[in-house]
């Protein structure tokens, strides 16, 4: 019979099994590392996470309440220093067992004591120092038109900006350094250091090209749930006869305009007097007003009406003296097309990239012939197999493979919403039960790796799989700069998950570096269900490796977007101050979000510090 006396004799021999096990692993993983890279200045933090590792390959949930009764640390908060840990609590059961306590180690003390300051002096080296008294940084994703609005970037560095993102997946090299030059210029007039990364565009998946759709122009215009006028709809009345999609973005604007071909003297007669009388494709009058002229060939008008415009729509100018000239509209170059997809209904996946083309659907509404989407990545079909599942849209449709054959993957709808989704060129795709092989990087990746070699302190490597990327990053940057530029490793798939302790040991040997938990493709990668448990487990390994994280994606997505933040994104906000480094996505309300942000992690700060409970007085 065992009796209550006996426990801390039991308990102290499991222990001394476990640090037995959590010791022979370590070194093994050790080796293995050496044998990879050279540790160097990483070594005392790689043998810390080795033992981590090793200490998680355990189950210790048994064991966990059964040293808490005896008032004992349960090892719940080990991370940064691991076998300080085990051997503390080993002491401790060997005085009260009445044991000979092993010769005190004064390294112990300091072990504990100096892991949370390794892992701030590696924050340091990444992300600068933070502006007292906030210990966590912020990160803000660059809208385009940071790159001529100074304002914008200085009312970004002035509520607390620390580093700016510059995503290379958009825009060019002349966008991207101008973007640059307005950060430096807003972080010098306010005195502050901030740092410019940016993020490698990466094999990013995605749908090809459909076939062009209708020729027609539908003008928008958003209404509150009564039906009020929210927002105008725009358009540009073009006489250059370059009308259609391919034309520039107006300055400050978050989405382009339609755009009309009219003749050019039509269009240089206008004034911001005038409006602009015509009748749509459903017969229904309707009235434009113009609002600015952008340029000699170029006229914004504005309309409280949707309308919808075709080649041919006669408009008649009116002017205020009474005054009045029609014009027919020209060539519309219309945007590519989009279908609808509903849960059962069969899709073809194709290798070939502009094979895109909609289902082909009776007058009854059913399908005669499956819609066709090309994905532009055609090795992907080398490794699909049938049950494999495919993620359309950022997750939005899943579907399952049911067969390959010449033609391609035939795709079964598992799950859309209840009205359908629609699918459309460069939409982004998944491969969560798909071992894809790396692919390193490619062109785009190593353009905006020059322009990073001159331009930026972090490169955030996007989709990385494993170690040797991390090597093969390191290689490149070197050939192009004698520059110390950090790393940022996206951690946003299934195998960069597995593969996490290698990326980290090759990421941090090499210099600064630090971890970003994506989670936006990491959520369609494993599953939204994993992630509240994984992005846990990212924020601990790192923890044990002492290398900083950015916990990024949709973070008070709802305040940045329309200016109000729903309850679940403060409390999504308030968990993530234990990450080293918070990233906002871009949009209109970004200095709102950044107070909030800051009011939020100084209250949550004073509660907790990484997973350790702080017990400031409460106010009952």
């Amino acid at each position: 019979m065992i009796t209550r006396s006996d426990e801390p004799g039991r308990l102290l021999a499991e222990l001394e099994a476990v640090r037995a096990q959590v010791r022979t692993t370590q070194r093994a993983l050790l080796r293995t590392w050496r044998a990879e890279v050279v540790l160097g200045p990483f070594a005392t933090s790689a043998a810390n996470l080795a033992a981590y590792v090793a200490l998680r390959r355990l189950d210790l949930t048994e064991l966990q309440p059964r040293l808490a009764a005896l008032g004992l640390s349960s090892l719940g908060r080990c991370e940064g220093h691991v076998l300080a840990s085990l051997d503390a609590v080993i002491d401790a059961l060997r005085r009260m067992c009445r044991r000979r306590v092993l010769q005190p180690d004064t390294s112990r003390a300091a072990a504990m004591n100096d892991a949370p300051q390794l892992l701030k002096q590696a924050t340091d080296r990444l992300l600068g120092a933070p502006p007292y008294p906030r210990r966590t940084r912020f990160m803000v994703t660059l809208p385009e038109t940071a790159a001529h609005d100074a304002r914008f970037v200085a009312a970004l560095v002035e509520h607390g900006m620390d580093c700016a993102r510059i995503n290379a997946a958009h825009d060019h090299a002349e966008v991207w350094a101008a973007m640059a030059k307005q950060v430096r210029r807003a972080a010098a007039r306010h005195g502050r250091a901030v740092k410019i990364l940016v993020d490698l565009p990466g094999p990013k998946l995605r749908t090809g090209p459909l076939a062009p759709g209708a020729a027609v122009l539908h003008v928008r215009v958003k209404r509150d749930e009564k039906g009020g006028l929210l927002e105008c709809g725009r358009i540009v009345l073009d006489g250059s006869g370059n009308a259609g999609c391919a034309a520039k973005r107006l300055p400050g604007q978050a989405e382009m305009p339609g755009r009309v071909s009219l003749p050019a003297q039509w269009v240089a007669r206008l004034r911001t007097t005038d409006t602009v009388a015509f009748r749509d494709l459903r017969g229904r009058r309707r009235l434009l007003r113009v609002v600015k002229r952008i340029d000699a060939q170029q006229v914004e008008v504005e309309t409280d009406r949707g309308a919808y415009i075709a080649p041919g729509v006669v408009l008649e100018r009116r002017s205020r003296a009474g005054a009045r000239e029609r014009a027919a509209c020209g060539a519309y170059d219309p945007p590519p097309a989009r279908f609808r997809v509903f849960t059962g209904e069969r899709l073809l996946l194709s290798p070939i990239a502009d094979a895109g083309r909609p289902e082909l659907r009776r007058s009854d509404g059913r399908i005669s012939a499956p819609a066709v989407i090309g994905c532009i990545e055609p090795s992907v079909f080398e490794h699909l197999e049938a049950g494999h599942a495919v993620k359309i849209d950022d997750g939005k449709i899943t579907a399952q493979v049911e067969r390959i054959d010449r033609a391609g993957a035939w795709l079964r709808i598992v799950h859309a919403p209840p009205r359908g989704a629609t699918i459309g060129a460069d939409k982004g795709l998944n491969f969560p039960d798909t071992r894809l092989p790396a692919q390193g990087l490619d062109q785009r990746d190593q353009n905006a790796l020059r322009f990073a070699a001159g331009e930026a302190d972090i490169v955030g490597y996007s989709f990385v799989q494993s170690g040797a990327e991390m090597d093969a990053l390191h290689a490149s940057l070197a050939a192009l700069t004698r520059r110390r530029i950090g790393i940022i490793a996206k951690i946003e798939t299934a195998a960069a998950l597995e593969h996490l302790p290698g990326i980290i040991v090759h990421g941090a040997s090499h210099g600064p570096f630090g971890v970003m938990i994506a989670r936006g493709d990491l959520a369609v990668e494993i599953g939204y269900l994993r992630l509240a448990e994984v992005q846990e487990e990212l924020l601990w390994l790192c923890e044990a490796a002492r290398v900083p994280v950015i916990w990024a994606t949709q973070v008070l997505e709802g305040l940045i977007k329309r200016g109000a933040p729903t309850r679940a994104e403060i409390t999504d906000a308030a968990t993530a101050e234990r990450a080293e480094c918070i990233m906002l996505n871009k949009g209109p309300f970004l200095p709102e979000a950044l107070d909030t942000l800051t009011n939020l992690v100084g209250r949550m700060s004073r509660h907790q510090s990484k997973k350790t409970a702080r017990f400031s007085p409460l106010p009952w």
